[in-house]
């Protein structure tokens, strides 16, 4: 059914599309009955009726036949999600799919817990939990880091505390999948409170406060990850970035207000630390 789904749905709009077109190549005849004058106006007018009626019908033929197929993808994705309801519960992997699979559709598992797929499956309450572990791990790290912290160290924090959550809690534990840490922070955001994802280099970071970083607090960060060992300094910055010395400050001031990055000076040179690289660098990397 993972296969099956988008390819029915994608033949079903191919078919809609074609549809369209058809009833598109009608109107530069329409246009040109409705020029003719004289004796055949009349004739004009009446072929410009039967053409259009036409049309109209082609029309409505392909919209019924598109909800009647997905009418019957819906019913599939039922039977399908009762089969394996197990499966989507406690594999990470099978759950993404599933999720994905259901887009095309419009179907949303996560809307409520009170609709019919919250009742079968408790996905709603399961990311919701989720998003509770993850804001609760990215604000007891706020006071060390400023609020920004990598995706793979809430990962290894939560897999220390050995979290089960909602759907999972009658399976072994598990380490929570990259797929459902992204979820649960973007419900997070929806909230407000300033909780998003950004890419730093090849890293992705959780940010918990509602400071605006913009390309260049970014691009500090990402070099910073190639310094991660000696600190990294202005000078190293303007020469990567090609920037301006104030352009280089302004950057690092933010980073430093906010507690991002911090500052040690050795030997009259200031180098800046950041406690989110760090971490990263400490957990391996890579999301699980």
């Amino acid at each position: 059914l993972f296969k099956f789904l988008p390819l029915a749905l994608e033949s079903q709009v191919n078919k809609a599309t074609a549809s369209t077109d058809r009833i598109e190549s009608f109107k530069p005849f329409l246009k040109m009955s409705h020029r003719r004058r004289g004796v055949g106006v009349a004739r004009s007018g009446a072929t410009k009726k039967f053409a259009q009626k036409k049309a109209d019908e082609m029309k409505a033929i392909s919209l019924q036949n598109a909800l009647d197929t997905v009418e019957e993808l819906e019913k599939k994705l039922t039977e399908f999600a009762k089969k394996h309801q197990s499966e989507i519960q406690n594999d990470p992997v099978f759950r993404d799919r599933f999720l994905k699979m259901c887009a095309p559709l419009g179907v949303d598992p996560l809307a409520s817990k009170k609709s019919f797929w919250g009742q079968i499956l408790g996905m709603g309450d399961f990311y919701h939990e989720l998003a509770v572990k993850v804001a609760e791990v990215c604000l007891a790290a706020k006071a060390r880091n400023g609020g920004i912290m990598s995706l793979t160290e809430v990962q290894t924090i939560l897999a220390k505390r050995k979290t089960k959550l909602g759907m999972e809690r009658s399976s072994s534990t598990q380490v929570a999948a990259t797929s459902d840490l992204q979820i649960a922070i973007n419900k997070l955001a929806k909230l407000g409170g300033g909780f998003r994802m950004v890419q730093v280099g090849k890293s992705t970071m959780v940010i918990s406060v509602p400071t605006e970083l913009d390309n260049d607090h970014m691009q500090v960060m990402t070099a910073a990850s190639a310094y991660k060992d000696t600190g990294l300094t202005i000078d190293q910055v303007m020469y990567t970035t090609k920037w301006s010395r104030e352009r280089t400050q302004r950057a690092f001031d933010l980073l430093l207000q906010e507690g991002m990055a911090w500052l040690d000076t050795y030997k009259g040179q200031d180098l800046f630390w950041f406690p989110s690289i760090w971490q990263e660098e400490r957990n391996g990397g890579a999301p699980f």
